[in-house]
């Protein structure tokens, strides 16, 4: 049986179902990413896009470049949901604090290393990546 997972916003404006099995979670170092967490690396549990689907609402999109697959929000409370990866529109990035239930979250993969502040400490047990996650 395919699990569907369920997540949203602070504010419960945007909800989200995302059915299958991860592909990967990761802590994403990138500059980016620092801006988006406050600091911190941004956690990641991502999927494939095909199984995704906003339920509830219609989340903001903020795309740091003209290429960028972007990064999408609720414009009500500004709480990061997802991102769509620039390297593979075929996968989405959900924000583990959006999810409703994530015990089962595990970094697998530090990215973006190469851009972590000496502070950034890489988990235990992760593979350490200097850019995205190769494939």
């Amino acid at each position: 049986m395919m699990r569907t997972r369920a997540g949203g916003c602070r504010c419960g404006a945007i909800r989200y179902e995302v059915s299958g099995e991860p592909v990967a979670g990761i802590a994403c170092h990138c500059r980016d990413c620092q801006y988006v967490s406050g600091g911190a690396a941004n956690h990641s549990m991502v999927f494939g896009r095909a199984g995704f689907a906003i339920v509830k609402g219609a989340p903001k999109i903020y795309k740091a470049r003209p290429t960028s697959g972007g990064t999408f929000f609720c414009d009500a409370c500004g709480v990061q949901i997802f991102s769509q990866p620039d390297s593979n529109p075929g996968l989405v990035a959900i924000k583990v604090g959006s999810l409703d239930e994530s015990s089962d979250y595990r970094v697998q993969a530090d990215i973006w290393m190469k851009s972590a502040p000496p502070w950034h400490r890489p988990h235990d047990g992760a593979k350490r990546v200097d850019g995205n996650l190769p494939g």
